[in-house]
């Protein structure tokens, strides 16, 4: 079977140790600078609210949810989430994340067309997500070279996604550093922190597009033996 004992893998060890790094990274230097307070004590939700209301986008609310870093901007329902360890903190750590999905939420705006784009195929990575896998297994278990190749189309759109996010990850946080220094809040010096945070968040998006192309690499080269 197509999984067990398969020299390809190796493909995988690079890329797997690249993220397992990242995601390391991300939670040390997170922690690492959650002590570092702002001088003037205004917290995570506090800092994106201004942000918000800066660039016009009054109508966009903050919500807190569970867990920790699981921020995000919801585009759908015009929702800034901060995950509980950032909403209230006023360590330069979680305000360098709320500023960051500020900047998802100014691109949403502005129709920022890499965001566009990731957006339109967000179902269809899903869907990719979702079904490829069970395709290619039975594929290449039973030898069915269409369910092979459907399934790898359906994963592609997944690496595609992948892709797309980088240059929006990287575009939000470069935003979210812009409007850190430019407002006026906080002293140059406060907001290397939160320039080291995302710095190390955005590794994690580069190991998982890297994950994702090194694993369609190799379905490609299992596929082209069964030719």
């Amino acid at each position: 079977m197509f999984w067990f004992y398969d020299p390809t893998y190796i493909l995988l060890i690079p890329a797997l140790l690249l993220a397992m790094y990242a995601q390391y990274k991300v939670q040390s230097t997170f922690s690492r600078y959650t002590n570092v307070r702002n001088r003037y004590g205004y917290r995570a939700f506090e800092v994106a609210r201004r942000l918000l209301n800066e660039a016009g986008l009054y109508d966009v609310n903050i919500e807190m949810i569970p867990g920790n870093l699981t921020d995000h901007y919801d585009p759908k329902s015009r929702v800034l989430r901060l995950s509980e360890s950032v909403y209230g903190s006023d360590s330069m750590a979680a305000i360098g994340v709320a500023a960051h999905e500020t900047g998802h939420a100014i691109q949403h705006s502005t129709g920022y067309i890499p965001l566009m784009l990731r957006n339109t195929i967000v179902p269809i990575a899903n869907f990719g997500t979702t079904i490829s896998w069970p395709l290619l297994i039975i594929g290449f278990i039973f030898g069915f070279t269409q369910l092979i190749d459907i399934g790898i189309i359906l994963f592609s759109a997944v690496v595609l996604f992948q892709i797309i996010t980088l240059p929006v990850e990287i575009n939000a946080s470069r935003r979210a550093l812009a409007l850190l220094e430019s407002n006026g809040l906080f002293m140059r010096d406060e907001i290397y922190p939160a320039k080291q945070v995302l710095k190390a968040a955005a590794l994690t998006y580069v190991a998982a597009a890297f994950v994702s192309i090194m694993q369609l690499i190799r379905l490609f080269i299992l596929r082209d033996r069964r030719d």
